[in-house]
């Protein structure tokens, strides 16, 4: 069980890792936008990937709808700023699982990734 974080600021990144490995899960690899997302989701088959939506190059929205092309039962949880619900549910009807807000609460993230690993 590994999970993949992608988010363009490194801190985010380091910030979910320290989240999720401080609550015993995995983290299995790192990106820093869509492009390198799909890349990374091919290369390591995570069983779920944490990603941001405002990306350069491809945005959120674009790697899940690619990540699920690949992988119709990908399991992704959409991370966002405040105000970007337009993009949020454009993201779940792309196929992503849940969602959470930046500046997120440490248990609002260990929530939503047990919900979605079920």
């Amino acid at each position: 069980m590994g999970i993949l974080i992608v988010d363009d600021a490194a801190f985010m990144r380091m910030m979910i890792k320290d989240v999720l490995t401080k609550n015993g899960m995995e983290v299995v690899g790192e990106a820093e936008n869509g492009a390198k997302a799909i890349e990374k989701y091919k290369e390591l088959q995570p069983t779920l990937t944490i990603m941001d939506i405002t990306m350069p190059e491809i945005d959120g929205i674009q790697a899940v709808k690619e990540i699920k092309k690949m992988d119709p039962n990908a399991k992704i949880i959409m991370c966002s700023a405040m105000g970007q619900q337009a993009m949020v549910i454009e993201a779940i009807q792309a196929g992503a699982k849940d969602f959470i807000v930046k500046p997120f609460q440490a248990d609002r993230v260990i929530e939503a990734v047990k919900k979605v690993l079920g």
